[in-house]
């Protein structure tokens, strides 16, 4: 490749994630619904055409953010897996992680797992949404006997998904979301179930 194809690839690339950043900044200030991309073009100053040269529309974008969040994702799962001394305090760890990420990052928990994009997880999805599922995977494993460690994680990640998706929305008492969590963890952590 020529030195001239590089830096042209380069650019693009880089035109590329200024798109993502940008569309990530006005839904973390504004909402997605601000995020247009006209709006983006005029913010980045890029003409429409550039940005449809980039993504064919709204959904390619949110994709984008999404995609890029889920890596992320996986990093503070990771990070909050590993610092943990043992299973149980990964478990309450990422819990509390994964509810402190869906209130604190809401624009991009909404991205990840609320509006339409075109990820889909399972055999071929996107590296980072593998990555994100292989540390939930593993954060839920030792709590998984008798059951598949897969379908158990999928489970516990629908439930932690649940549980945030109302308390987001305003639909739980706010007063009692330490309660919620203990219950949840008791009931994932219960001493009669053989761990691994």
């Amino acid at each position: 490749m020529s030195a001239i194809q590089t830096r042209k690839e380069r650019e693009r690339a880089e035109r590329r994630q200024r798109i993502v950043d940008t569309a990530r900044t006005i839904a973390e200030t504004e909402g997605w619904d601000a995020v247009t991309v006209r709006k983006l073009a005029d913010r980045i100053e890029y003409s429409q055409p550039v940005l449809y040269s980039h993504f064919a529309g709204k959904d390619a974008i949110v994709s984008a953010v999404a995609e890029a969040g889920m890596a992320e994702f996986a990093g503070v799962v990771r990070q909050l897996r590993e610092t943990a001394a043992t299973p149980e305090e990964a478990l309450r760890a990422v819990v509390q992680g994964y509810l402190d990420f869906a209130r604190d990052s809401a624009a991009l928990y909404d991205a990840i797992f609320l509006l339409r994009t075109d990820l889909k997880f399972g055999p071929d999805a996107p590296q980072a949404l593998k990555d994100a599922f292989t540390e939930l995977l593993l954060t839920f494993a030792p709590f998984a006997p008798p059951h598949d460690p897969e379908t158990f994680t999928e489970v516990a990640w629908s439930t932690m998904h649940g549980l945030a998706t109302l308390d987001r929305g305003g639909r739980l008492r706010p007063d009692f979301r330490e309660q919620r969590l203990e219950i949840l963890i008791a009931q994932w952590v219960r001493r009669d179930r053989p761990h691994c």
